[in-house]
C-alpha cells in the first residue's frame, strides 16, 4: 500500500498536481515522508575505472599471503594444542571425540564400500582391454592389487572423506562462527582449537588408515569379481597372484598416505570453518572451500610422497 501511494505522490509531482496527504494515518504519513526524504539510489561504480592489471596482481598476491599467513597460524595453534595434547595439557572433552570418531568410520563404511569396489572394477577392466590381447589376463590379479594397496585406495578414501566429513567439519564449525559460540569459548577461556579442532583430527587420523584397509579390501574384491566373472580365472589361482604382487612394504605405504590425508582433509575442514563469516552463504562458502582444499592437498600429498618413494627406491 505505502509503495502504492508513493507512486502516486511522484506521479501527482511529476505533472504538477497537488497531492493531498491529509486524510492519511499519521504512520503512513511518516513512512511517507521518510521515503521521499531519502536520497535516489545511484551506481558508484558509473564513473570508477577499472583497475590496472598491476593493481589486480597485487590485490590476489596481498590476498596470497593474508591467507598463507592464516594458514601458517592455524597450523601453528594446532601443533601447539596436539604437544599439549601429549602432555596431559589439552582440554576436550572425550565423549566428542568418540561421537566423531563413530561419525568418521562406521558411518561412512557405505559409501567407502561402493566407491572403493567400483574403483576396483574399473581397473580390472581398463587392465583386462590390453592384458588379454596377450593372454595374460591373470596379471590383472597383480595390476589390481598393486594399485589398490599402494596408492589408489588411499587416495578414494582420502576424497571420499574430503567431501563427506572435511565438508561436515567445515559446515559445524562455521555454524558455531555464525551463532557466534566459538567466540564465547574464547570469552571463557577455552581455546577452541582444542576443544574443536584437537577431537576432529585426532577421530580422523585414526580412522583413516582403518578406512584404507577396508578400502583395499573392496578393491581387490572388484577386481576379482571381474577376473572371475569376465577373464574366467580360478578364485585361488587370482588371489595367489595378488598375494606374490604385493608387498607389505605396499601396504606401509598406502597406510601412510591414508594417515597423512587424514591430517590434511582434518585440517582444510577446521581451517576454512573457523575462517567462516557471519552469514549463511559464508557457511556455504566455507563448506565448498573445504572440499576443494582437501582434494587439492591430497593431490599435491600423493605427488610428494611418490616422489620421496621413488627417491628412496620403494
Amino acid at each position: 500500500m505505502l509503495t502504492f501511494i508513493l507512486g502516486i505522490s511522484k506521479l501527482c509531482a511529476a505533472r504538477g498536481i497537488e497531492f493531498n496527504s491529509g486524510q492519511l494515518p499519521q504512520g503512513v504519513k511518516r513512512l511517507l515522508l521518510l521515503a521521499l526524504a531519502s536520497p535516489p539510489r545511484s551506481d558508484e561504480h558509473d564513473g570508477e575505472a577499472r583497475p590496472s592489471f598491476l593493481i589486480r596482481i597485487a590485490d590476489h598476491a596481498l590476498s596470497a599471503c593474508h591467507t598463507a599467513i592464516d594458514m601458517a597460524a592455524f597450523l601453528g595453534e594446532a601443533t601447539s594444542a596436539f604437544g599439549r595434547l601429549l602432555t596431559g595439557q589439552a582440554r576436550f572433552r572425550r565423549r566428542d571425540l568418540l561421537l566423531i570418531i563413530q561419525e568418521c568410520s562406521s558411518q561412512a563404511l557405505p559409501i567407502v564400500s561402493l566407491i572403493s569396489l567400483l574403483v576396483g572394477l574399473i581397473l580390472a577392466f581398463v587392465g583386462a582391454v590390453q592384458l588379454v590381447m596377450f593372454g595374460a589376463q591373470i596379471y590383472v590379479a597383480s595390476l589390481v592389487g598393486i594399485a589398490i594397496v599402494r596408492v589408489m585406495g588411499a587416495i578414494m578414501t582420502g576424497i571420499i572423506m574430503a567431501g563427506r566429513t572435511g565438508s561436515a567439519f567445515a559446515a559445524r564449525l562455521g555454524t558455531m562462527q555464525v551463532n557466534e559460540e566459538i567466540d564465547a569459548l574464547t570469552t571463557l577461556g577455552v581455546s577452541p582449537v582444542e576443544f574443536l579442532v584437537l577431537p576432529r583430527i585426532l577421530a580422523l587420523v585414526l580412522m583413516m588408515p582403518l578406512l584404507c584397509l577396508y578400502a583395499d579390501f573392496m578393491g581387490i574384491l572388484g577386481g576379482l569379481v571381474v577376473g572371475v566373472f569376465m577373464l574366467d580365472l580360478n578364485v585361488m589361482e587370482y588371489l595367489n597372484m595378488t598375494q606374490k604382487a604385493v608387498r607389505l612394504q605396499d601396504f606401509w605405504i598406502g597406510l601412510f598416505h591414508s594417515a597423512v590425508f587424514g591430517v590434511l582433509v582434518a585440517l582444510a575442514g577446521c581451517l576454512r570453518g573457523m575462517q567462516c563469516g557471519r552469514s549463511a552463504s559464508a557457511v556455504g562458502n566455507a563448506t565448498t572451500s573445504a572440499v576443494v582444499t582437501g582434494i587439492v592437498s591430497i593431490i599435491v600429498a600423493t605427488a610428494v610422497i611418490t616422489v620421496i618413494c621413488n627417491v628412496l627406491g620403494i
